[in-house]
């Protein structure tokens, strides 16, 4: 039977992150093992961490594995290739004002635990034409879908609208 770690211990993580993190770019961004710039990038690095606190908890939802940059690119890539299919598609809606236009509030759910990858699968799905984002609440996102067949339900909305996003998210977001 495991045992979860202490409060202090999960918040206390998230921050350690955002302080290596930032003082790995300070010296990757100064390019020297100077014992100024060291220093310099410790206290600089301490700042920010400690400015950053709130929302340091955020950066929990991470996933920090090998194959996280692998699935990190794969994600892009789904991404972009959605963001041209829609864009191609609202264009064709534009020049062809024959298209039906079925426009419909459906509810999409996720199986993404993290704060962070609700957010960022909300925000891929408002960022592409023909979807909008309106409400985020627990495992359900409330979608605005310019064009939605007639009959879906729960399932179809999810598969059609978040399933390639979540898939690829799991890889490097709890």
């Amino acid at each position: 039977m495991s045992q979860a770690s202490p409060p202090a211990v999960r918040t206390l993580a998230p921050r350690v992150g955002v302080f290596l993190a930032a003082f790995a770019l300070w010296l990757l961004l100064t390019g020297s093992l100077a014992t100024e710039e060291i220093v310099a990038g410790l206290l600089v690095s301490l700042v920010a961490t400690l400015l950053a606190a709130d929302h340091a908890a955020l950066l929990g939802g991470l996933r920090l594995s090998p194959s996280a940059p692998w699935h990190l690119l794969r994600y892009l890539g789904v991404f972009c290739l959605a963001l041209l299919r829609s864009n191609l598609d609202m264009a064709r809606r534009v020049l062809s004002p024959s298209l039906p236009l079925r426009p419909a509030v459906v509810t999409v759910q996720t199986g993404l635990r993290s704060p962070l990858a609700r957010l960022i699968l909300a925000n891929s799905i408002t960022l592409t034409p023909g979807t909008l984002t309106v409400d985020v609440e627990d495992d359900r996102l409330l979608v605005h879908w310019i064009d939605c067949p007639p009959g879906t339900d729960l399932t179809g909305a999810t598969n059609a609208i978040a399933a390639a996003f979540e898939r690829h998210l799991k890889g490097f977001l709890h």
